[in-house]
């Protein structure tokens, strides 16, 4: 049977669809890659490697390390990610990563020898923290809940279970609780970007401005590149009454991500404030573009109607 040509290049349209889309895919996608050693700087054969999306449990990823201690995994999205080094024996070692675009992230990470009774607590405390992460997963917050306090009851040491901890209290909507668990995790890892950033979050909620702008400046600092953290940052400032610090860090949001609406939205406000019609006008409209169906999008209108008056 012969193939007419119509459909000889409706196959070579999909052909190329299906190729450019690939390579797009693996530009978007990272790899992390790492050395895992002992106290004494040996390599460790065979430890086990967990990457754990912050976002999202089910984004996981295992891999294990070879005689040399080097493991690689590859395909990873760009995100924040746990990445957990265990293997019996020692004291486990839970990191804070972050994957950009396209990125190749090389880590060296030393395991510190536990003896036989602290190497069996620890051991169920990484399974309790595990399996409460598959229970999580499942929307189970409540059986997660019991698994997370039960892991750091056995290791109250690990950031890494109160940040857990911290986001299923969020999910069961008990808000006190979860601040106390992020403000756990953020003293046992200060330079947790994640951990950081949900304790502003947290805090906002509250209406506590002040405080939560603190813990947003400190995640920006530790990732400046973070549209989301210049923009929580510029609402908590607006709430304290300082527009013109705000401002920046609108404007910085959507040089970061230009199609991040609710910027334009508080650009406009902004503008309006200090009389700037016509960046106010140019905000506004580009906010409706994006977002026309956004809560605000009535408020934005009214706006632009009196602006344009």
């Amino acid at each position: 049977m012969k193939i007419r040509k119509p459909a000889i290049m409706a196959l070579i349209i999909v052909f190329l669809i299906v190729l450019v889309a690939g390579a797009a895919l693996a530009q978007v996608r990272a790899k992390v890659r790492g050395l895992v050693v002992d106290s004494q700087g040996n390599p460790v054969d065979k430890a086990t490697i967990s990457i754990i999306s912050v976002r999202s449990a089910s984004q996981r990823y295992e891999t294990r390390t070879g005689k040399d201690g080097r493991f690689a995994q590859i395909g990873i999205y760009p995100g924040y990610y746990q990445l957990i080094a265990k293997k019996d024996g020692f004291i486990t070692k839970t990191l804070e990563i972050h994957v950009a675009i396209d990125s190749d992230t090389e880590l060296e990470i030393k395991l510190d020898s536990a003896d036989e009774l602290a190497a069996k607590t620890l051991s169920g405390a990484d399974k309790a923290f595990l399996r409460a992460t598959e229970l999580y997963n499942k929307q189970n917050y409540s059986e997660a809940l019991s698994g997370f306090l039960e892991a750091i009851n056995l290791n109250p040491d690990n950031w890494a279970y109160y940040f857990n901890l911290g986001l299923t209290y969020k999910k069961l909507k008990n808000m006190a609780e979860a601040r106390e668990a992020f403000r756990q995790a953020v003293e046992r890892n200060p330079e947790s970007y994640s951990a950081n950033k949900e304790m502003g979050e947290t805090l906002a909620l509250e209406g506590q401005f002040d405080k939560a702008a603190g813990f947003y400046q400190k995640a920006i600092a530790i990732n400046p590149n973070d549209p989301d953290g210049h923009y929580n940052l510029g609402v908590c400032l607006v709430n304290l009454g300082q527009s013109e610090e705000a401002l920046c860090h609108f404007q910085k949001t959507i040089e970061l991500q230009p199609d991040y609406a609710e910027a334009y939205f508080q650009l406009g406000s902004i503008y309006i404030s200090q009389n700037k019609k016509n960046e106010a006008i140019t905000s506004l409209e580009k906010f409706l573009q994006l977002a026309p169906q956004h809560e605000k999008a009535a408020l934005a209108r009214q706006l632009l109607e009196y602006l344009k008056k």
